[in-house]
Order: C-alpha cells, then sequence, then structure tokens
C-alpha cells in the first residue's frame, strides 16, 4: 500500500482538518462516563452482564442513526488483534483500558471517527467527541445529542444529590471530561511551562502528556483537561477551562513572539537543523522524532517553512507511534525495524509535500 492511501485511511478529522486557533491548539475532546440503571457496574458485573450491556446498545444503534454522523459502526474488542487495538489507542478512539483490559468490551464509531462510544470500559459507556482545534463548545454540544440519543433508549444511573453515577468517585456528578491537546514550544523554549503547570493544578484543572494519565509530553504537547465533574454544570466546567485555555493560547503567541525579536537566527536554524534530520535520518527513535517534528511545526507556524502543511505535526506524532508503524509494515516490529520504519516513513511522508508543491 502507498503511503499516500495509507494516511488517507489512517488519519482522522481531528489530525488533518483546520479548526479555531489550530496553531496552537490541535484538538478538543469531549467525554462523558455512563452507567446503566439495571446492571451492576463493571467493576462487579458479570461476563452475563458484559454482553447485556452491549446487546442493549448494540440495538439502539442499529434501531436509528444519529443525524450527523449516520450509522456508527460497532467494534468488538474480542473480535480485533492486539495491533489494531494499539491503532484505535493510538488515534485516540479508545482508551488502554477498554483495549486491554475490558470484559466484552466494544467500541462504536462514526464514519468521520470523531465520535466513538466505548462499551464496557471503566463505565458501561463512554462518549467521546474529538474536534479538531479550540472547538470545546461545539464538542460538548455534540455530546450531549448523542448523550440524549442514548438516554431516550436507556435508564442511566442517576442520584438526585450526587448526579450520574460511575465507577470512580472522581466522574461522578456530570461524568464529563473536558480536554484540549496544545502544542506549546513557545512556553517549553522560554522555560515557562514549570511555571504555569503548578498555576493551572490550582485551578482544578490537570497538565498531561499526549495519550493522556501517566503519558509524556512528547514533542512539546500537552493535554489540559478538568479534574472536578461534581458540583459544577457541565457549561460551568467547559467554560473555566475555555478560560484557561485561552489564557495559555495567548501567552504561548506572546512566547513565540520574544523568541522571534531575541532569538529569531537561533530558532530558524534550529527549525532548519530538525527539518534536515527528519528529511535524512534513516534510524530516528520516538523521543527525537516528536522534537524534530514539534521544531517542524513551529517552523510553519512563524513562516520559516512555507511548503509543508501544518497537519503534519497531528499526522505524524500519530502515524510514527508503534501500532502503525507495525500496521504499515503488515507485522510486528522489533524496537529498532520500528526506528527504521519511523524514519522511512517520516521521509517519505515530506516527500510527498515537497511533490504536492511541485504539481508533480
Amino acid at each position: 500500500m502507498s503511503l499516500e492511501k495509507f494516511i488517507n485511511q489512517a488519519v482522522s478529522s481531528w489530525m488533518s482538518d483546520d479548526g479555531p486557533d489550530s496553531d496552537i491548539v490541535l484538538s478538543s475532546r469531549i467525554r462523558f462516563a455512563r452507567n446503566l440503571d439495571e446492571y451492576n457496574f463493571p467493576t462487579l458485573f458479570t461476563n452475563g452482564e458484559a454482553e447485556a450491556v452491549v446487546g442493549t446498545i448494540m440495538e439502539r444503534a442499529s434501531n436509528t442513526s444519529i443525524a450527523a454522523f449516520g450509522q456508527l459502526e460497532m467494534i468488538k474488542m474480542d473480535e480485533i488483534p492486539p495491533l489494531q487495538k494499539r491503532v484505535l489507542v493510538e488515534k485516540h478512539l479508545i482508551s488502554p483500558n477498554l483495549a486491554e483490559n475490558s470484559v466484552h468490551g466494544a467500541v462504536l464509531l462514526s464514519e468521520n471517527e470523531e465520535v466513538s462510544i466505548m462499551i464496557n470500559e471503566e463505565d458501561h459507556i463512554r462518549i467521546q467527541c474529538l474536534f479538531p482545534g479550540f472547538q470545546l463548545s461545539e464538542a460538548l454540544k455534540t455530546a450531549n445529542e448523542i448523550d440524549d440519543w442514548l438516554e431516550d433508549y436507556v435508564n442511566y444511573a442517576f442520584d438526585e444529590k450526587f448526579g450520574y453515577l460511575t465507577s470512580c468517585p472522581t466522574n461522578v456528578g456530570t461524568g464529563l471530561r473536558a480536554s484540549v491537546m496544545m502544542h506549546l514550544p513557545g512556553l517549553v523554549l522560554t522555560q515557562q511551562m514549570n511555571r504555569i503547570v503548578p498555576a493551572i493544578n490550582q485551578l482544578g484543572l490537570v497538565v498531561r502528556g499526549i495519550y493522556g494519565e501517566g503519558s509524556e509530553a512528547l514533542g512539546n504537547i500537552f493535554q489540559i483537561s478538568n479534574q472536578i465533574t461534581l458540583g459544577k454544570s457541565e457549561e460551568d466546567i467547559v467554560d473555566d477551562l475555555k478560560s484557561v485555555v485561552s489564557q495559555i493560547i495567548s501567552q504561548e503567541r506572546s512566547a513565540r513572539e520574544a523568541l522571534a525579536k531575541t532569538s529569531n537566527i537561533q530558532l530558524e536554524d534550529r527549525v532548519f537543523r530538525s527539518y534536515g534530520t527528519l528529511a535524512n535520518s534513516r534510524i530516528i527513535e520516538t523521543k527525537e522524532a516528536a522534537r524534530c517534528l514539534s521544531d517542524l511545526r513551529l517552523g510553519i507556524d512563524m513562516g520559516f517553512i512555507k511548503n509543508i502543511s501544518k497537519s503534519i505535526l497531528n499526522e505524524l506524532m500519530i502515524l510514527t507511534q508503534p501500532g502503525f508503524l507495525q500496521q504499515y509494515a503488515g507485522g510486528p516490529l522489533r524496537p529498532n525495524e520500528r526506528d527504521i520504519r519511523r524514519a522511512a516513513l517520516i521521509r517519505e511522508r515530506l516527500k510527498m509535500e515537497t511533490k504536492d508543491e511541485s504539481g508533480g
């Protein structure tokens, strides 16, 4: 399979489409945790109850479609190989927990992959909407529509005092996790992130890496999300996060302007060195690739590089993960083989940009 065809099949809309403030905010995500009233929660349910939950959601999905997204495709975790599960995790469409630990787990996916509904993860249902750029309100609106679509058919576990009941107490209340994925090289290079992260935490928000809890902030990509789900409305939670993210966007732009004024030639040199590494390396590890891709994207945003689309960071941060590399290769790869494949894929992807620019 050609790389171009592989990318067309593999890239979700949040990776390739533009959105508001997409020079800094790569994606916006809303996730609802829900449980069905008539069954034990996944921490205690039987295999029979797990199967019944899947059957209930499958029946809802097969009987009606969601107006904006059409029919949803059901994928059962026990019917796909581990490599395909890993790819779904790398695309942020399912959680590692669903891929590795779920009993009778499944996911419903919209065709454009903006919507995924995980079944029998930590909770019976996890509704996720993932949009490009800074679109938290739009993602919330869609998530609420899907939530209503499901609630017309099932009874949620709900308490008048505590709200939606969930397996983990930290999700009780709205069951809402709102998050944005941000590219913040300016704040990292000006050494401001160490000051900003504790300030964000004091506001009831949390800063994590690209794959959420426990993951590393590779390529200067940070995920910022709410921690509080009880005692606030969904709109208030999202508005609070939007306010903080708007300030971070402003600070990142100021940091980039400061770098352009005080260290422009050094910054340009850094960008083109990274570009050269990506365009010519025969072996490259994940961390080095992430750092160089971050520099390349910064160079594109700041106008140093004009012939490469800015979606390259979003795409290649995902496509160079181990699952995707092995899927593209058609089978398992040892770590060194993945590093070779990663370098080759990046070189070929950059050549595609040059080819498009020349009209070839």
